[in-house]
């Protein structure tokens, strides 16, 4: 990781000059560079060898008047930007975040929470087209997380004003209303028992293209329970589209279980699966067994994945095998 100190807050303050002054904030860079070897049984592979790269800067500075600024910016191999947002930390209110159109905001921060070593069943190379739970984070968003909670208790309310066209809306693509998340995160302090984390979570997209008989609502709930190194979770989550024609609704599960060796090796299990509401109803499945080992900078995971009916699809060529064997180095 390089570090690249008292650059000062033109970047990221300079807007805020009017409000108050600021000190000289810190700016650090990290990246990793990942390689992999991919196989598919009974099916053709393709150059089996992937290489991918990203890096990210992450800053943050202090006004005077105690307020805290903070800037994310994530570039993946294509170059684009990620995930880039800021967030302003006000001491009496809470974090407002706000994003330009990126995953990781809303509802879509718990689109799959069930333990894993690596990747979740369905992204280890296998290109099952599930559908999870995203809310309105493909649109800009404000985010507020208030800190006047009960220990224990984490929540977070996300709203975009217009959600465009494209990923945040619904299947046709189409649609411009407003849409809001709502997500509670509930730690051991709440639960009652040591280890055990409950996730739950709402969200609703505005749309009006033809097809449509309502908003798009979604919902999930999850719990977690960790215990020495061997954690558990459940996940339940549905996504109804408003539709009165072609995919109407998804309706998931997904369980994962994990196990830490040691503090640099761990093994895990994890399975998914979604039923798509149609003409014709379809379940897409995916299960992996993972492995993990780090050291130091680097790490080496495997994944051994099957899939059934990707992309919703019941002929025999979508239902898949794959072995993945990922390098990653982190500098």
């Amino acid at each position: 990781m390089n570090k690249m100190t008292k650059l000062g807050v033109s970047a990221l303050c300079g807007s805020l000059a009017a409000v108050a002054s600021a000190n000289a904030g810190d700016m650090t860079v990290s990246g990793t560079a990942d390689m992999s070897w991919q196989s598919f049984d009974d099916a053709q592979t393709g150059n089996p060898i992937g290489i991918g790269s990203d890096y990210s800067f992450a800053g943050s500075g202090e006004l005077e008047n105690g307020w805290t600024v903070a800037l994310s910016i994530a570039m993946t191999n294509g170059g684009v930007y990620s995930n880039t947002n800021v967030t302003v930390t006000v001491p009496a209110m809470g974090d407002l975040r706000i994003s330009q159109g990126v995953s990781g905001s809303g509802i879509d921060r718990m689109d799959d929470v069930t333990p894993n070593v690596w990747e979740e069943a369905y992204a280890t190379g296998l290109s099952t087209g599930i559908n999870t739970v995203g809310g309105n984070s493909g649109a800009s968003n404000i985010e507020w997380t208030p800190n006047m909670m009960p220990d224990g208790v984490t929540a977070r309310i996300a709203y975009a004003p217009g959600t465009g066209s494209g990923a945040a809306d619904n299947a046709s693509g189409a649609g411009s209303g407003s849409g809001y998340d709502v997500t509670v995160e509930l730690s051991e302090a709440v639960t009652g028992m040591s280890g055990l984390t409950v996730y739950g979570g709402i969200a609703n997209t505005e749309s009006d293209t033809a097809n449509d008989d309502g908003d798009r609502e979604e919902s999930t709930i999850a719990v977690k329970y960790a215990i020495g190194g061997l954690t558990l979770g459940y996940q339940w989550s549905e996504e109804d589209l408003g539709m009165s024609s072609a995919e109407q609704q998804y309706e998931n599960d997904g369980y994962g279980v994990t196990f830490s060796i040691n503090d640099d090796l761990s093994i895990g299990y994890n399975h998914y699966e979604s039923q798509q509401t149609n003409t014709t109803n379809v379940t897409a499945e995916a299960t992996s067994y993972q492995i993990a080992y780090s050291m130091g900078g680097a790490s080496i995971r495997v994944a051994q994945g099957s899939s059934t009916n990707e992309d919703y699809n019941t002929d025999a060529v979508y239902d898949r095998d794959n072995t993945v064997v990922s390098v990653s180095l982190a500098f």
